[in-house]
């Protein structure tokens, strides 16, 4: 466990690395899974060993909104605040990839802050990445169309798998960007022409 938290964490120092064997549970979870849903409150403080996490806002109507996805070494900003202010989370989280996950109790998180200088970093680190994510996201909603937003979707999902290709149906992007099936599969077909992508079934493959 030693080498894995140190391969996936590489900023923990050894003494931190000693703290996390010692108090942090590991759990399993398979793809689908929710973690955290909104109104709930933060029981532990989540750091990602493998696997994907996707953590969205949901609407009154069940529709969703992709904030952004947590891969291996990172951790949950959100919910980092929530638990330190002891409030309900405001977002959802899902496992979008089977995933195992380090969980780490609150009461450690005040403590590792004045303790540990590699904890200190890497939480203001985790604030400071998910706080330009969002800006981006906010950025091409304020400013840019449909089929920019669209492209600028399917870049951040690519991105975020390392894989050329995602296997999502138009509606499940619909979803995602709070829009319509149909509008999404205009602009994918339209994205198809211009030689950006290759649709398949329920499967992009992104090209340029």
């Amino acid at each position: 466990m030693t080498n894995t938290i140190a391969n996936t964490f590489p900023s923990f120092s050894n003494s931190l690395i000693d703290d996390v064997k010692k108090n942090a549970t590991t759990h399993s979870f398979s793809a689908g899974q929710i973690l955290m849903k909104t109104g709930e409150f933060i029981k532990s403080t989540v750091l990602v060993l493998n696997g994907k996490i996707k953590v969205y806002r949901e609407g009154e109507d069940g529709g969703e909104f992709l904030m952004y996805y947590l891969q291996p070494g990172q951790a949950c900003a959100i919910s980092m605040i929530c638990a330190i202010r002891s409030e309900a989370s405001q977002i959802m989280a899902k496992v979008d990839e089977d995933a195992e996950l380090l969980m780490i109790p609150l009461d450690l998180m005040d403590k590792w802050m004045l303790q540990h200088r590699s904890w200190y970093e890497f939480v203001l680190g985790t604030y400071r990445s998910r706080f330009d994510d969002i800006l981006e996201v906010v950025d091409n909603i304020a400013f840019r169309g449909m089929d920019e937003r669209l492209e600028f979707h399917l870049k951040r999902i690519f991105s975020a798998t390392g894989s050329r290709i995602i296997n999502l149906s138009h509606q499940e992007i619909a979803n995602e960007l709070n829009t319509s099936r149909e509008v999404i599969s205009r602009l994918l077909k339209k994205m198809e022409q211009l030689g950006k992508v290759k649709l398949n079934r329920n499967q992009i493959e992104f090209i340029k």
